[in-house]
């Protein structure tokens, strides 16, 4: 991360997380997804900061620098949203602008959803609001892109698969994405790469197959920005673009073309443009 950021470490629902902050002013929390940590958004930090925001960006749950309980249990949405109400509280943080990227674009729209109270304005990157996962006319295509959790959820096996012969499948599966060895090293410290794909087999277990069976949930009354890439293999584009569907208050949809699904790391300076815009006007 920047030299400017300030770290900390936060006791949460009897685990300790890693917080990265720079900045001051209206709280930016800041949720990245699978397979990263905080470093996904440091090139966002500083362009928020300078915006006169307080950008506050943890590792969630079993990434990075944060505790890894062990056991599919203990990744259910419930607990993951507790912890980042419980890092908001412990950061002093009572309302924040939200924005969340993959996993942590999910785990905004339910926080939001579920505590709108507590959050001022989301911004969603690749990953639309639950409910518009399940349309007839995209299922079928959404599950041909969404076939690696599946694969995610067969224990042990999935292990064995991504990391045999150096990483090849976990580096075919990403692709050329700037931040792959440091995936690589993340996810090789022991109990990393379970505790990261049981936020697939708690959350999107085999039953349920794909995205588009999850449970309903509310719809989001903070003005939302949706953020979809051209180049997002993972996540197809009308899941973003009809999740105004689900949106009482204002909502905005920003499509970046020719980048890849790590919108963050691949159009650093198009997100924070973006960013800045929408949170700090």
């Amino acid at each position: 991360m920047g030299c400017d950021d300030r770290e900390r470490r936060v006791e949460v629902n009897g685990l300790s997380f890693r917080v990265v902050e720079q900045g001051d002013g209206t709280p930016v929390l800041l949720l990245h997804g699978f397979p990263d940590s905080a470093d996904l958004w440091r090139n966002q930090m500083r362009p928020l900061a300078e915006a006169g925001l307080r950008a506050v960006a943890p590792d969630l749950r079993g990434f990075g620098e944060s505790d890894k309980p062990e056991g599919v249990h203990q990744y259910g949405l419930e607990l993951l949203v507790g912890d980042v109400l419980g890092i908001m509280d412990a950061c002093g943080i009572h309302r924040a602008h939200v924005v969340g990227h993959d996993w942590g674009a999910f785990l905004a729209w339910v926080l939001a959803a579920v505590a709108p109270d507590r959050v001022e304005r989301l911004v969603v990157l690749s990953v639309g609001h639950p409910n518009s996962w399940g349309r007839e006319s995209q299922k079928v295509a959404q599950r041909r892109a969404s076939w690696y959790m599946l694969m995610f959820n067969a224990h042990g096996l999935a292990e064995t698969a991504l990391t045999d012969d150096d990483w090849r499948l976990f580096r075919d599966l990403i692709g050329d994405t700037v931040d792959v060895e440091r995936y690589v090293a993340d996810l090789g410290r022991p109990g990393a790469l379970t505790a990261a794909l049981n936020w697939y087999r708690a959350n999107v277990p085999v039953e349920v197959s794909v995205p588009g069976q999850w449970p309903q949930i509310p719809s989001v009354g903070a003005d939302t920005l949706g953020i979809w890439s051209s180049g997002d293999v993972y996540c197809l584009e009308q899941q973003v673009f009809r999740s105004a569907e689900f949106v009482t208050g204002r909502w905005r949809y920003e499509r970046i073309d020719d980048v890849d699904h790590w919108m963050p790391l691949s159009a650093p300076e198009q997100v924070s443009d973006v960013l800045v815009d929408f949170l700090g006007g």
